[in-house]
């Protein structure tokens, strides 16, 4: 193994508020084998970027120690700070982590030999309206799921990720979309538009399971109106990954993709909130390096 200098920037609010002491384990086995060790705990989402990007900036390797959104903010200030990260996570959903098959904080040994000797790995992120995110990003009722997940911590997170989608439904209507795919405009009423990179998302659901991190595209699926009935059908299918056979279900890939409605919808990225319509997405080929097993 070889020793190195990381910093852990680390969301003190996951895993029901012990994440500093659980990344302890690690740290000390990080220190063991030689390495410079920094823990940072952050204030807001401001302050990971920042505290990210100055890691990287620094040639140091950024460890992002929490759940999706703790990833996707240090991912945004690494990518920018052009250096290498690690994840290490400890919070609900996790699903880029689960896609890459990375040891959490309950596994120190584990996750400390993959700070130390893992392989690094360059993948695409999404660049929305400015803000860089790894995973997807998801505009309907699934955005309106987030909001529901965000307003229900304290929650048992599978309880509550098996819920939400169930209270956003009741509360749903199909939206008219208007989307330009690398310069094809298409006018389409729907429940969703998800354009996703890694296509993981609510606590292990592979949504667009044709999706690959580092092929250079997006794979944006829309799901075509129906009765609400036939959103919880297609819940079902997601689970297994037939929900693409269904014929309100189309998937392609693309470079560019803006998105737009004819009413406000939560544009939502890896678990939170991220900015408002119209949203522009684009992929940056292998702009993140990451390590990996």
């Amino acid at each position: 193994m070889t020793a190195g200098a990381f910093t852990a920037i680390v969301n003190p609010i996951s895993g029901g508020g012990h994440t500093v002491a659980r990344w302890e384990p690690i740290a000390a086995r990080l220190r063991t084998a030689g390495a410079t060790v920094r823990t940072v705990p952050t204030r807001d989402r401001e302050h990971a970027i920042a505290a990210a990007r100055s890691a990287a900036e620094n040639g140091e390797v950024v460890v992002a120690v929490g759940g999706d959104g703790m990833v996707r903010d240090v991912a945004d200030g690494t990518v920018r700070g052009g250096g290498t990260m690690a994840i290490v996570p400890a919070g609900r959903g996790n699903d880029l982590a689960r896609t890459l098959r990375l040891p959490g904080v309950e596994e120190p040994e584990a996750a400390a030999r993959l700070l130390l000797a893992g392989r690094r790995r360059a993948i695409d992120v999404l660049e929305v309206n400015g803000v860089i995110a790894p995973g997807n990003v998801y505009i309907g009722i699934d955005a309106l799921a987030t909001r529901i997940i965000n307003a229900g911590r304290g929650l048992p997170a599978l309880l509550l990720y098996r819920l939400a989608p169930l209270r956003a439904i009741l509360g749903w209507r199909a939206a008219g979309y208007t989307l330009s795919v690398d310069g094809e405009r298409r006018e389409v009423r729907g429940h969703t538009v998800v354009v996703a990179n890694s296509g993981a998302y609510g606590h292990g659901l592979r949504i667009v399971p044709t999706a690959v991190l580092d092929d250079g595209l997006l794979d944006v699926m829309v799901v075509g109106d129906g009765p609400r009935a036939k959103v919880v059908a297609f819940m079902r299918e997601a689970k297994r990954g037939t929900h693409l056979r269904r014929p309100e279900v189309d998937v392609r890939t693309a470079r560019e993709v803006t998105v737009d409605a004819d009413r406000p919808i939560p544009v939502c990225a890896d678990g939170d909130e991220i900015a408002v319509l119209p949203a522009r997405i684009r992929i940056l080929p292998g702009a993140l390096t990451l390590l990996v097993p």
